[in-house]
């Protein structure tokens, strides 16, 4: 990896502790289900719904709860959701800010599946600024496509001035995985969801920051 030059960070469940606020807001519109979801068909839910965009997580959503109401009614209630559970505090993934730091001599952006208002949130709550200044793009940039297509992650690269080629993703999901590749990036694969079988096509798999061999990224 010694021609890698910049550093391509996927957000929920790889920057930020957010991945149990979204599904949490996930399970209370379940619960709301006319069906008895069983715990074994709410796991088969979050492991299809891991890494996706909002409007297909909620187009599961009405699937899986047999919702009558249109996916744009989902996605605004889950919304509200999140946002009360914003308001009780979000933290960084354990080690990012210290990883960062150590990788200071690549360029660094984040490209998540997330909509631009979830973005914008994140932003503000945690200061993403202060690590990527202005390099922060939802799905917004690349009109909603999402991963596992690799629009978002082209659109970063180019917006960093490198070539995909150079460039290492960190993800957490098989779609953002899927996405990197399809991108032509190496991709690392963080399991802080704690299901590893999400990242078996990631280049390299690690289980926390501070086990990243910088040696491998000219450091």
């Amino acid at each position: 990896m010694k021609n890698i030059v910049a550093i391509i960070f996927d957000m929920d469940g790889t920057i930020v502790q957010t991945e149990s606020i979204w599904k949490e807001a996930s399970d209370i519109i379940l619960s709301k289900s006319p069906l008895n979801l069983t715990p074994q068909t709410l796991q088969e839910f979050h492991s299809q719904a891991h890494g996706l965009a909002m409007k297909e997580t909620c187009t599961l959503i009405k699937e899986y709860g047999k919702f009558v109401q249109p996916v744009e009614e989902i996605m605004n209630e889950k919304k509200r959701l999140a946002k009360e559970l914003y308001a009780k505090g979000i933290t960084f993934v354990p080690g990012f800010p210290e990883f960062h730091q150590k990788i200071s001599h690549l360029k660094t952006g984040v490209a998540t599946n997330a909509d631009q208002y979830t973005l914008d949130t994140t932003a503000r709550v945690m200061n993403l600024s202060q690590f990527f200044g202005a390099h922060l793009y939802s799905i917004a940039s690349v009109d909603n496509r999402c991963k596992p297509l690799p629009d978002i992650y082209l659109y970063a690269a180019q917006k960093l001035q490198v070539s995909p080629h150079q460039c290492l993703a960190i993800e957490d999901s098989a779609h953002g995985i899927a996405a990197a590749k399809a991108a032509g990036m190496l991709c690392i694969g963080i399991n802080t969801s704690g299901d590893i079988d999400q990242l078996k096509h990631a280049d390299y798999i690690i289980h926390s920051y501070d086990t990243v061999d910088l040696s491998l990224l000219g450091k």
